[in-house]
């Protein structure tokens, strides 16, 4: 984990409600895709956990949802103003278990770690598909991004409106090798249901401080209690136990 301040480069407009969000700094905690970076807003006592959409040597990309007063602050913030951060949390994806072709299951906000991890698979040679899940057209981002990317990628709408109609679940390739998802919690409990292959899973939940101090996210595992925020978000689909 490191704290340090970041300037923000851009701040844009995904859809109405999704912003991508660029900033310069010091990225060198951040090792694994799937990790999350950890917020402070002036005037808010908790910070906001946002995952890594994607990340260089000098930059950090995120993707966020304005659903609250925190979020509205990150969205009304121009360029050249600065925000502290931690950065390097959770566990993030092991990239080793892919197997020659993985699918990845991003739902929503959930699409933003499944572009680094797909970026680090095909740069090892791997076949990579991609199935974004929506309610409906004007929801979606970052298709164009992925196949820029070289991966095969299909779109779901709940409605209808763009690509396959139905769940990400409707989907799913008839074969591969492994799965990686992240995304609201009823499409991961229906993703563990209809895969055939051991897949890793990120959750979210509420958090205090984010790097395993307060054990204020600890949930109960097959294996035992674990940190969403230190042992995960990152969980295997054989340790998750389902209230």
């Amino acid at each position: 984990m490191k704290q340090s301040l970041f300037t923000i480069i851009e701040n844009t407009p995904l859809t109405r409600d999704v912003m991508q969000m660029v900033l310069s700094g010091d990225t060198s905690a951040i090792t694994t895709p799937g990790q999350f970076v950890n917020i402070q807003l002036e005037g808010k006592f908790l910070r906001r956990p946002i995952s890594v959409c994607d990340y260089d040597e000098n930059t950090l990309t995120i993707i966020y949802k304005v659903v609250g007063k925190g979020t509205a602050q990150m969205q009304a913030m121009k360029s050249g103003e600065t925000l502290d951060i931690l950065t390097g949390l959770g566990n993030g994806y092991n990239v080793n278990r892919a197997g020659d072709a993985p699918v990845l299951i991003g739902g929503g906000v959930g699409v933003p770690p499944m572009y680094n991890l797909a970026k680090k698979l095909i740069g090892m040679g791997k076949k990579v598909s991609v199935i974004l899940g929506f309610n409906t057209e004007s929801e979606i981002f970052y298709e164009n991004e992925f196949k820029a990317l070289g991966c095969d990628v299909t779109v779901t709408t709940v409605d209808g409106s763009y690509g396959v109609k139905g769940f990400v679940t409707d989907a799913l390739p008839d074969s591969y090798t492994y799965f990686f998802t992240c995304g609201p919690e009823p499409m991961l409990k229906a993703v563990h249901k209809a895969t055939t292959t051991s897949g890793q899973m990120s959750f979210e939940e509420r958090m205090g401080c984010g790097f395993g101090a307060c054990m204020g996210c600890s949930c109960k595992t097959l294996t035992g209690y674990k940190r969403i925020c230190k042992e995960g978000p990152v969980m295997r689909k054989e340790e998750i136990a389902w209230n």
